[in-house]
């Protein structure tokens, strides 16, 4: 068994500069890499092209990048709960990448198993198309989208162990699981880190292969992102 623990959020970013591509899981606010991306706010890395299916809050997730500059292109699905992205994007202070959310996804699977490109409906006959070569199969038109290039991947599991083993819970299973292995060095932060042998085979969601490096994480706030609830009586 090759052991992907590491000490800490410190050694697991060990690599990362200004200017680097990288991919951070989850959906919304749930299952967002926070101790990873807290730590690259840290590190003041500037120039950063970021891939996540969102931009977070003003003041969580990715927003805290945006607030600091540290973000000069961001690609993702959806963007509507970001004040400070929508500032920057109408500006021209941030380049932005608006990429259909099936259409992402698969860009970050096919990059996790060695495909190139691929072609798809979504898109055709919009902007999303604009510049990309356009093909007819059984009578409908495609898209042809190429798989993303990423220098780290962030994402954020339930569990984990030292093999670099996943499991992954709800929502957060949205994102994180594709982007597991489709960058040169995938890091994960778990919530609980178990002994080999512990996590049931049959329920493991990514197998070891497609991660580098784990650890565990901590202070976790898990922010929802729109709270509603029954107004009392």
């Amino acid at each position: 068994m090759i052991n992907k623990k590491v000490a800490n959020v410190h050694e697991a970013l060990d690599g990362v500069q200004d200017n680097m591509t990288f991919m951070l899981g989850g959906f919304g606010l749930c299952g967002i890499p926070e101790n990873s991306i807290n730590e690259l706010v840290k590190l003041n890395l500037k120039g950063l092209t970021c891939i996540s299916n969102n931009a977070g809050v003003d003041d969580f997730g990715l927003g805290l990048l945006l607030h600091k500059k540290q973000i000069k292109k961001m690609i993702s699905s959806y963007v509507g709960e970001n004040d400070e992205f929508e500032r920057q994007m109408l500006s021209g202070e941030l380049d932005v990448e608006l990429v259909p959310q099936g259409t992402l996804v698969e860009r970050c699977r096919a990059a996790q198993s060695g495909f190139p490109a691929f072609f798809t409906p979504a898109g055709y006959g919009t902007e999303v198309a604009e510049g990309k070569e356009v093909r007819e199969f059984n009578g409908k038109m495609y898209v042809l989208e190429h798989a993303f290039k990423a220098d780290f991947t962030f994402v954020k599991a339930w569990k984990g162990d030292a093999a670099g083993n996943l499991v992954f819970k709800g929502t957060a299973r949205n994102f994180n699981p594709a982007m597991c292995g489709s960058a040169k060095i995938t890091v994960a932060e778990v919530e609980e880190l178990v002994p080999v042998g512990t996590l049931d085979p049959n329920q493991i969601h990514i197998p070891g292969i497609f991660v580098q490096r784990i650890f565990q994480g901590e202070a976790y706030e898990k922010r929802i992102e729109q709270l509603t609830v029954r107004q009392r009586d």
